[in-house]
Parts: structure tokens; sequence; C-alpha cells
């Protein structure tokens, strides 16, 4: 009983004093002839006001919670996969020329092949840092880097050459994609895409499930823990950590997919959304619980959505920006607290 209300206690600290810190900070900042509660208020109306702003933030919710998910994955390997932007980026850039490619025809053959099409795109430029994290020992925070710079090099190029617009000289944005591999929203109101909603419950169960259940899920946990010692007890490292940035990378790449064939339905500059590294931060945010990504990544999506209506309290929008920063910090220092409490614990064991 004792160690239960210890790990509770250690659960919950991180998330308490990032809401503290976050509150003190919107104290500071709002105006003098403003509350906390209007600024709660302007986040509720910005997310909830009507089914509109709600799709909103499904909408937003939907590829965030497949990075993370996807995110939880590499983290459980001791894999940092700073390069999941440029996954997100490959597998978005795959759909869009596949749906290109295939024109028009029946969107239950194209979709399909549009998604499996962003798996591999996200797969393949995740193994590219895998092999040069397992081949030659580079970091996949620097290869992750300079993969990401290379994916947004390439968008660019595709938008400028052969995906320009027939009607434009400006490389801002693609012709649209065919209407047969755009995703469809349930009504006018409530915009979200039910394929969308599907495919993300369905990755989010799944990878739990693996991970809790199956030899690959166990050997994801000894290599993050000691990879020299679960090399030792014959776990294939090298396969453990190549196979963990691919499944992220394609789970990165139906996200990247979303945003092509259902947000934006063409290819523009920096269509990601810096939406894999909020997933970084939702993950951090969770110490890779995968259990807590749906919600984290909902709270999130709320933020972003509601810090829309902030400008009417003469607030500006990117306060959003700084709160997820100090959420972060806050975390991460209640974390960097608890390991050194724990330290003299185990010592004496």
């Amino acid at each position: 009983m004792k160690r239960t209300a210890t790990n509770l206690f250690f659960l919950a600290l991180p998330l308490l004093l990032g809401v503290i810190v976050v509150a003190i900070l919107i104290v500071l900042v709002v105006p003098p002839n403003t509350t906390l509660g209007d600024v709660l208020q302007a986040f509720w109306n910005g997310a909830f006001r009507n089914l509109r702003r709600f799709s909103g933030v499904l909408v937003f919710w939907i590829p965030l919670t497949l990075v993370g998910i996807g995110l939880v994955i590499t983290f459980r390997a001791g894999l940092w996969n700073i390069g999941v932007e440029g996954q997100m980026t490959l597998g978005g850039l795959f759909a869009a020329g596949l749906a290109f490619m295939l024109g028009e025809g029946s969107p239950l053959v194209i979709i399909p092949l549009c998604i499996f099409g962003a798996m591999l795109g996200g797969a393949l430029w995740a193994s590219v840092a895998a092999f040069l994290k397992v081949r030659f020992g580079v970091s996949e925070i620097f290869s992750g880097v300079a993969l990401n710079a290379i994916a947004n090099q390439i968008t660019l190029q595709l938008i400028a050459g052969p995906w320009k617009p027939g009607d434009s000289d400006k490389a801002q944005y693609s012709r649209p994609v065919p209407d047969a591999a755009r995703l469809l929203g349930v009504s006018q109101d409530f915009n979200v895409s039910v394929v969308g909603l599907v495919v993300t419950i369905v990755a989010v169960v799944l990878v739990l499930l693996v991970l809790a259940r199956t030899r690959w899920g166990l050997n994801l946990k000894a290599v993050g823990k000691n990879p020299r010692s679960a090399l030792l007890l014959g776990v294939p490292t090298t396969i453990t950590a190549f196979s963990a940035l691919m499944v992220c990378g394609a789970l990165a790449g139906i996200a990247g997919s979303q945003r092509i064939l259902f947000t934006y339905g063409d290819v523009r500059g920096q269509f990601a959304g810096g939406i894999g590294f909020l997933g970084l931060l939702v993950v951090l945010l969770i110490s890779a619980r995968g259990v807590w990504v749906p919600l984290i990544a909902f709270l999130f999506a709320i933020m972003l959505n509601g810090g829309t209506q902030l400008q009417f309290l003469n607030l500006d929008s990117s306060l959003t920006g700084v709160l997820q920063g100090a959420l972060v910090l806050a975390v991460l220092l209640a974390n960097g607290l608890r390991d050194r409490l724990r330290k003299p614990k185990q010592a004496k064991g």
C-alpha cells in the first residue's frame, strides 16, 4: 500500500507542479482588468463554444495523438526521435504523390492506398536515421534534425516543380489533391474525419497492447533500460532499435497524411505544423506512459485551439506556446526531483 501511494504521488507531482507554474504565469501576464477566470473562459470558448470549434480540437488531436503514441515506442527503446517531424512530412508527401498518380477513382481503393503509402514514407524516412544509428553510431537527435530540414526542402521543391498549380507561379502550395483521395468530415458543422478518428483509436489500442503483451514490447523496455545488459541476455538490440524507429515513422506518416488529405487538401510548406515537436512535449510530460497520450494530446489541442480567443482579452495567442514551454519545464523539474529522492532509497536497497 505504501509503495502504491508513493508511485501515485510521483505520478501526480509533475502534473501538479506544472499546473501551478502555468497558473502563476497566467496571473503575471494578464492585463490588470482581466481575471484568471476570463482566461479560462477564453480557452473554453475557443475549444467548446460550438460543434465547429470542438471539431477543430479533434482535427488537431488526431495527428498529435498518432505522433505521440509512436514516440512512446521510441522513448521506450531509449531513442529520442527528433526526426518525427520529417517523418510526418515524408508520409504526407507519399500520400499526396499516390493521390496525384492515381487520380480519380474509387475512394475505397485510393484512400487506403494513400494511407499505406504514408506509412511507408514515414517508415522509410525513419529507417535512414535508424541505419545511421545502428551502423555508424550517429545519434538519432543529430540525424533527425538534418532529416527534418531535408524533408522541408523536398516539400518546397515539389511545390515549385511537378506539383505546382497550373494557375500560379508562387511556390506556396501545390495543386489540390484529387477528390477521390480526400477524407470527408461528418458534417459541415462537425468537420472531423471518421477515418482519421478510427485509425487513431485503433493505433493507440494496438500500440498499448503490443507494448504490454508482446515479446517485442519487452525487448523495447530492456533496450531502453540498459542496451548492454539486454544484448548479453540475447535481446536483438539492433533490430529492436531499428524497428522502433520505423514503427514510429509509420505512425507519424499517417499523421502527415491527415494534414494533406483532410486538413489542407493540398501540399504546402511546413504542413506538419510543428506537431512532431509538440508530440515530443506530450511524451515528455507523461514520462512515455502510452495510456496517457490521448488525454494529454487532447489537453494540448484544447490549449492551442482555445488560445485563438486570447486576442479578445488583449493577449497574444503565442501565450499558449509560452504556457506549453513552462509546463514542460515544470514537469522536467519535478521528474528530476523525483529521481533525486529515489536514488538514496535505491542505494540503501
